[in-house]
């Protein structure tokens, strides 16, 4: 989804301008450590093989904090964060429980993700939107199976390649490499 710079929201703005600052100072330790931008300012020390695994697969990227915290970032500096954002929202909403948190949880995602002009909205073909939209009459825990399992492969097949062949990776990897 293509929008002009200045019609994104200001705090959208804010957290790509937050993330790149994130890349810098990762890229600038020696020792490849991360800062973490939660209420603590504790050190997240970066095992020195992770960046090396993280190209082996897409999904040992997803399954890394440190990966999926860089590839995330990345997203928004490309402005396609909403693809792992819903990806994520299904994970999440694949591991409730109860039913009534499935309906409440599953409209909020269609409302979020899925919906024709939704506030983040996810590029799904016409065919996966009838169909979720139609899994929403029974919430279940996979109705948004066949749109996670489009939106990852997206991911996969166009955003992870483009990751990999970033600066922010490269770099990492130089560092890596270097010891």
């Amino acid at each position: 989804m293509c929008r002009e710079l200045e019609s994104l929201p200001i705090t959208c703005l804010e957290r790509a301008k937050e993330l790149k600052a994130l890349f810098r100072s990762f890229l600038q330790k020696p020792d490849l450590s991360i800062i973490s931008h939660s209420h603590k300012t504790d050190k997240i020390r970066l095992n020195m093989d992770e960046p090396l695994k993280w190209r082996q697969s897409f999904e040992n990227l997803l399954s890394n904090q440190h990966g999926l915290c860089l590839f995330r970032a990345f997203l928004v500096s490309e402005f396609s964060e909403e693809n792992i954002a819903f990806y994520l929202a299904c994970e999440d909403y694949r591991i409730t429980k109860t039913s009534s948190k499935l309906s409440v949880k599953a409209k909020k995602i269609y409302e979020e993700f899925v919906c024709s002009d939704a506030p983040r909205e996810v590029n799904l073909d016409h065919e996966t939107k009838a169909i979720t939209k139609k899994n929403l009459e029974r919430p279940s825990q996979s109705c948004f199976s066949l749109a996670q399992e489009k939106i990852y492969t997206l991911m996969e097949k166009d955003c992870y390649p483009r990751f990999l062949k970033s600066i922010t990776y490269l770099e990492i990897s130089r560092q890596v490499k270097a010891g």
